[in-house]
């Protein structure tokens, strides 16, 4: 059909030319580099940053306002009478209180806090005891998924399924299965703090600052500036008697405030900031914020603004780990009444308003204050008023 097709159809057009694309050559300078998944060279240990004092007082203050709290079982947002055992004493080792401190510290310190559990024939929790976050590892699958718990013990590991242990976070990142820490979200932070007090306390040694110069109006050579040096220090500055000087030597000490020499206005900002890292109240720190006044009024409201804003995030994890091992429909409560009003006179104050209200009874009000109900014999408060 060649020539017969070409007359009749017309020519057919010649397919256009193509050649092959090829990606143009990628810049490293603009690669995306994936985080890290070791720690940096000068990574800050939960020991380094306990070495703070700052830092060791800001989850010392946690540790305290929780392990201080009562707790107790709820069952349809009522007091349970009868405390389960496993609120009374969670771990028969331990006391309650260390039993809450040492899970406080440990998400404080690490972000995580893990519970080995012991469970009975019938799978019941019959103790729950605080593993060293630190030696504890969650482990996942090639898809992500949580396969168990690597613990070390000495030379040897240890893996917990993971219904042996209990997982508590301090804050979830999604796609991680570890909570992250104040610690581990502030390394900058918290190695500038390291270096600014190792620098300081090295300051009269390895700052290269004298102590003092010898000036003279006249000429010297080297050789009697090193001799003048000699003699100088070898009577250790005139502590050793008087200093007799020669060829118009003149002693100068160069003056150095404790305020520069230990850099104080450096360090109260880092109070600052580490307190504001623990969401912990610069009054509880015993640091003054420049330009602000303590008061009574807002001292209260920074005392409450950290009960329910920083307190809370560690007492709800740990209540919410209790709830999960009782049994259902009975959780845990921490009674965070007493911390909520400052004072006695406060809390007592607010119990009359609601007596005298009548929505509150006197046993609920003994119930807050965890006193046992009042003899059948002994009159009540409006009994008593009426």
């Amino acid at each position: 059909m060649g020539r017969f097709a070409d007359w009749l159809l017309g020519p057919i057009p010649a397919e256009p030319a193509t050649r092959e694309e090829t990606a143009p050559p990628s810049d490293p300078s603009t690669a995306t580099t994936p985080p890290a998944r070791t720690a940096a060279p000068r990574a800050v240990t939960t020991g380094d940053a306990f070495s703070i004092s700052m830092v060791y007082r800001a989850i010392q203050i946690h540790a305290i306002s929780a392990k201080q709290l009562s707790l107790g079982a709820e069952r349809d947002g009522k007091l349970v009478k009868r405390t389960p055992a496993l609120i009374r004493r969670p771990d028969l080792g331990v006391s309650r209180s260390a039993f809450i401190e040492q899970s406080v510290v440990s998400l404080a310190c690490s972000g995580n806090a893990y519970w080995r559990k012991t469970l009975d024939s019938f799978g019941q929790v019959q103790n729950v005891a605080v593993l060293n976050p630190l030696d504890c590892e969650p482990v996942a699958d090639a898809a992500g998924k949580l396969i168990g718990y690597d613990y070390r013990r000495g030379a040897g590991t240890t893996r917990f399924k993971p219904h042996e242990v209990q997982h508590l976070s301090l804050l979830r990142v999604p796609g991680s299965l570890k909570g992250l820490g104040p610690i581990q979200a502030a390394q900058v932070e918290l190695r500038g703090a390291l270096d600014l007090r190792d620098y300081s306390s090295n300051w009269f040694e390895d700052s290269g600052v004298p102590n003092g110069v010898l000036k003279s109006d006249q000429h010297l050579t080297a050789e009697v500036a090193k001799q003048a040096k000699a003699q100088w220090n070898e009577s250790q500055g005139a502590r050793k008697g008087v200093a007799v000087l020669g060829a118009g030597l003149a002693y100068q000490q160069i003056f150095l405030s404790p305020a520069d020499a230990q850099f104080l206005e450096s360090q109260k900002f880092t109070v600052t900031q580490i307190a504001r890292l623990f969401g912990v109240p610069a009054s509880l720190m015993l640091a003054s914020i420049e330009g602000s006044t303590q008061t009574y009024a807002n001292v209260e409201q920074d005392w409450l603004g950290y009960i329910r804003f920083a307190l809370m995030s560690y007492l709800v994890e740990i209540e919410d780990a209790l709830t999960e091992l009782l049994p259902r429909g009975t959780s845990a409560k921490f009674n965070v009444e007493a911390l909520l009003r400052s004072d006695t006179t406060t809390r007592y104050n607010a119990h009359k308003v609601a007596l005298e209200a009548g929505f509150m009874t006197v046993a609920e009000v003994r119930e807050i204050e965890n006193l046992g109900p009042l003899p059948e014999t002994a009159p009540t408060t409006q009994e008593a008023t009426a």
